[in-house]
């Protein structure tokens, strides 16, 4: 038995190892020994193999094809339990065997069972052919997709993709929660031969679904270097689902009042008002190159583990758009899935408008985050920055100023149901017109505009108990801190989390 173990090993297979190593790669045992806690790691399957006995001498599938290109097994990491499975690129490029979808079959089960967090390392081609020792004709039966796609919601998923992922593997990684690439991966629902198979031309295997393109469509949450940075961002990643931290460092909570630029219609970039806000170093942005007008990021707050959601105005102003909608609804199923508190960071002019966005079906797209947010039972916090104006910053607020469990605004702050320079356009419309010299007419709009603008503060709104209070930026944290305590610990809903 301990040969036998013994044949499963990387020690074993010295050559297929140093091809990897060779390639700026790591191999499946490699990535699970990083990721785990020493001692803690149970297999399941090792001594399975390549169901190809009908064409292959048994002792080459022992040699060549250990675990059946699949290590899968349960550990604890960052000391909580977990459920870890790797392709093995060296085993038949990472593609999936029959008993591999068994013994997925079984870890996905338990894993509904224990409530287990997943890792996936989901490197790999996609369905095995040769296989000869199961008799089928299509293996479209094979149910491991399904259960895989029942855990959404249910236990957190992290997948992890090294270079080559496509079909079947892709898959594995586009139904998990949260993807992390490497620089070299290339991500894609069908790999060159099924490309070329469809009639659609010769395509090499990196121009698949590379990640210049699979970053900024939002394919992908985090790109990092390599699987080294991979399983670390992984474990940071495993943190915020794995209960409060004991030991916070606070940042200096007077410099957020400079953080903001003076001008009202100057843009500034929000990640650094998140960062002064949490504790230091807890801050993960998720798919920051895609629809970067919406800022979604994992953070604590005091420890406690928070999802955070933020305009940015750096980007078309902070206007909200039918990508960024989709990027704040899926974030918010996310953390109401998994039970973490939202902080809204509202700085937006509102939802864009205008024939050119309509076309990406704006309409669906932007009430797709009044939904999710309406369906929160997670508490929802909100601090209006700079400017609250129109629907899109009631989406931003669960649909209403007095949805959040707290709503305040920091003293700039200004409100309103639209542009106020628009409201002015529109509501005097005919007064306007009436004034023939266009330089005269501009700086009546200037002075309507100003007036409005007055009305329009922070402060007004707080005097009519639109908002709960304006306060001190330097006060944000301590004040937030103080509500998740009253909020008590949120429960996870268990809700589906759509793949997009």
């Amino acid at each position: 038995m301990l040969r036998r173990r013994a044949l499963t090993e990387d020690a074993a297979r010295a050559e297929a190892v140093a091809r990897r190593h060779e390639r700026g790669g790591r191999t499946a045992r490699e990535n699970v020994a990083d990721l785990v806690d020493e001692g803690s790691w149970v297999e399941y399957g090792r001594f399975a193999i390549a169901a190809q006995r009908a064409r292959r001498d048994v002792d080459d599938l022992v040699a060549n094809t250990p675990a059946d290109g699949l290590v899968a097994g349960t550990a604890r990491i960052g000391g909580h339990p977990c459920a870890v499975l790797a392709y093995d690129y060296t085993v038949l490029a990472g593609t999936q065997g029959m008993l591999g979808h068994q013994k997925k079959d079984r870890l996905f089960e338990l894993i509904e069972r224990l409530e287990l967090p997943v890792v996936f390392f989901a490197e790999g081609g996609g369905g095995r052919p040769g296989e000869t020792d199961f008799p089928a004709v299509s293996w479209l039966h094979t149910r491991a997709f399904a259960f895989w796609a029942r855990l959404a919601g249910r236990v957190p998923r992290i997948a992890i993709v090294k270079g080559r992922c496509f079909a079947g593997n892709a898959v594995i990684a586009g139904c998990s929660d949260l993807i992390i690439a490497t620089q070299d991966a290339s991500l894609g629902m069908g790999g060159p031969a099924m490309i070329a198979g469809g009639g659609l031309g010769d395509v090499a295997p990196d121009d698949v679904g590379p990640m210049s393109m699979q970053e900024p469509n939002g394919c992908v949450d985090l790109v990092v270097a390599d699987e080294a940075e991979a399983v670390a961002v992984t474990k940071v990643l495993l943190g915020y689902f794995q209960g409060p931290a004991e030991a916070f460092t606070a940042p200096d909570q007077t410099r957020l009042r400079d953080l903001l630029p003076e001008s009202g219609r100057r843009a500034y970039d929000v990640v650094p008002v998140i960062r002064g806000l949490a504790d230091e170093g807890s801050v993960t942005v998720l798919r920051p190159n895609f629809a970067r007008e919406m800022v979604t990021a994992l953070a604590r707050i005091e420890g406690r583990p928070v999802g955070v959601l933020a305009n940015n105005t750096k980007y078309v102003a902070g206007a909200i758009m039918a990508e960024s909608a989709d990027k704040a609804a899926r974030f918010l199923q996310l953390c109401d899935a998994f039970g973490l508190p939202v902080i809204s960071l509202v700085d937006t002019p509102g939802f864009m408008v205008g024939p050119r966005h309509e076309a990406s079906a704006l309409v669906r797209h932007t009430s797709r985050m009044l939904v999710a947010g309406a369906a929160l039972t997670v508490p929802l916090l909100a601090v209006v920055l700079r400017r609250g104006y129109g629907l899109g910053a009631q989406a931003m607020v669960g649909g209403s100023l007095h949805e959040p469990v707290l709503t305040v605004a920091w003293p700039g702050a200004h409100l309103g149901p639209m542009g106020l320079e628009g409201a002015v356009r529109l509501a005097m419309r005919r007064d306007l017109e009436a004034i023939a010299d266009e330089a005269e007419r501009e700086e009546r709009v200037r002075e309507l505009t100003a007036a409005a603008q007055e009305n329009a503060k922070a402060i007004n709104a707080a005097e009519l108990f639109e908002l709960d209070d304006v306060i001190d930026p330097a006060e944000t944290r301590a004040v937030l801190a103080a509500t998740l305590i009253a909020a008590g610990t949120p429960q996870a809903s268990g809700r589906t989390v759509d793949t997009w």
